[in-house]
């Protein structure tokens, strides 16, 4: 099955900067979609303009921001940066996000010259060689879908964890959840999810939007109430010099490795930058909102992130150990409890789990803008079925919110088998986004040098240098998401085994 990177109503002239003057273009002619620029844009690239546009760069900002969820994502992987220490979790986010944003600013070039929803597997087809186009495009496609689903997926696994950890509190950690349990709450929470975005559709961008504010929120309010709390208790605050330079190794890896592994936290929490990649024909200005929006999100999440992670860091249980194996199953709500007693605990982890939600949701909307992209090109199991626009329901790509949601409950069977399962999908999601970035990225900068005409967002002579750096991370990360966390032989009660690790993402890929 071959890709077909257009529109049938449209030229064949495809992902050009330019107007053809043969070219005929079709657009459709709802006062809703609006913007004829953006729309004309899109029709250089071989489509028709199908959703509503009105998602402005706020907006689009709001979507990656509110994904990125900064703390309750910070919460979700703690386990990932603890085993290092708090100088591995304080160094290990300033260094990755620093990468990260490099790896933002070689997608947003992209994203403002070619602003299509298809994204990465559209710029991958449009600038690889003539024999490489199909099977590149299909890699880079599948796997942006998979790693969406995927990241679905484990945000909403997050969330079951964090709302159950609320009466594992309240009973002083004498009741647990078992596995069935947390898979019936993941599912609702999915379901919910799709419910939300196919009838709330109109209003998506205003909730979004006020989930930022939410997020700062939280935020600020963790920074508050965590050192007061804390001072209060016998242990106290930690020091500088413990916050900053103090090092562990909770693994059976050696230290420098422990160390990259902290790195986990960052990666994923800071994962959703080509989320406003696919809300590229729903925005407004999409050159220059799509670029701001990735920016934008990953320079808040690394400042925001960096402070938060100090606050947690100086308020935390020394003995780290006892946060990994903490009763309530969160090593968050395990902090928030040792500074804020039951009620505090309570109170922050319900907060927490409520944006962990709308994370899920909006990662849910972005994985179906994908989905319906690459359906519209052919690509997709029964593409002709999901491709489709519903104009009852606001312009959405309603089938492919439900086939989304619908697969990100198959694949989050998996963790019903064993725990191992549930962090395979956390790599699933990071690995297969990082795979498509990569190639896409690689393909402009290998093939595309010429056919590469810059948008309104352009780093000029820095773009290749900013390239070539973005692709040595990426295939680094690839890599660490890989590894066991806790090295390769027995320690305690926490055997993981590299083999089994590997081939639960093998298995899924």
């Amino acid at each position: 099955m071959d890709i077909i990177i257009m529109n049938e109503k449209l030229s064949p002239a495809i992902g050009v900067r330019r107007f053809d003057e043969n070219m005929s273009i079709t657009t459709a002619t709802n006062s809703e979609l609006v913007d004829s620029g953006d729309a004309e844009l899109l029709a250089t690239m071989g489509y028709k303009q199908e959703l509503r546009r009105h998602y402005s760069s706020i907006h689009i900002f709001a979507i990656a921001f509110s994904i990125m969820g900064l703390l309750p994502s910070i919460a979700a992987t703690l386990t990932f940066s603890l085993p290092a220490g708090p100088a591995g979790m304080v160094w290990g986010w300033i260094t990755a996000c620093g990468f990260i944003f490099v790896v933002g600013l070689a997608i947003a070039e992209l994203a403002s010259s070619l602003p299509t929803s298809g994204g990465l597997y559209w710029w991958t087809h449009y600038f690889a060689p003539q024999k490489l186009k199909n099977p590149l495009s299909f890699l880079v496609g599948y796997s942006s879908t998979i790693g969406l689903v995927g990241g679905t997926c484990s945000v909403d696994y997050g969330f079951a964890l964090m709302l159950l950890s609320i009466p594992s509190i309240a009973s002083k950690g004498e009741w647990t959840a078992s596995s069935p349990v947390v898979f019936g709450v993941f599912a609702g929470c999915v379901i919910t999810h799709a419910i939300l975005a196919t009838f709330a559709s109109k209003n998506m961008h205003k909730i979004q939007a006020a989930f930022i504010v939410a997020n700062v929120v939280l935020v600020i309010a963790t920074v508050i109430a965590l050192p007061i709390g804390k001072s209060k208790t016998e242990l106290g605050l930690n020091s500088t010099n413990y916050v900053f330079f103090h090092q562990e190794n909770l693994t059976n890896w050696p230290s420098g490795w422990t160390f990259m592994l902290a790195w986990l936290s960052p990666i994923w929490t800071i994962g959703g930058v080509d989320s406003c990649v696919y809300m590229s024909e729903e925005a407004m200005d999409a050159p220059k909102a799509v670029p701001r929006g990735i920016l934008g999100s990953v320079a808040a999440c690394w400042f925001l992130g960096f402070i938060s992670i100090c606050v947690i860091a100086a308020c935390m249980n020394p003995d780290i150990g006892s946060l990994l194996e903490s009763p309530f199953g969160q090593p968050m709500a395990q902090i928030y409890y040792d500074a804020l007693g039951t009620s505090g605990a309570i109170a922050f982890m319900a907060l927490m789990a409520c944006l962990q939600y709308f994370m899920g949701l909006s990662l849910l909307v972005a994985a179906s803008r994908q989905s319906w992209a690459f359906a519209r090109d052919g690509a997709l199991p029964f593409s002709t079925f999901f491709r489709v626009v519903s104009e009852r329901i606001h312009f959405q790509p309603i089938r492919t919110v439900w086939g989304c949601a619908g697969s990100a409950i198959a694949v989050g069977l998996l963790c019903l088998i064993h725990p191992t399962a549930a962090k395979a999908l956390f790599s699933l999601g990071v690995a297969a986004n990082d795979l498509a970035w990569a190639i896409a990225i690689f393909c402009r900068v290998a093939w595309g040098q010429k056919k590469f005409k810059p948008g309104p967002f352009y780093t000029g002579r820095l773009s290749t240098p900013i390239a070539i750096v973005a692709l040595c991370y990426l295939a680094f990360a690839i890599s660490l998401c890989m590894f066991p966390t806790q090295g390769g032989f027995p320690k305690g009660n926490r055997v993981q085994w590299p083999p089994t690790y590997l081939n639960d993402n093998f298995l899924i890929w």
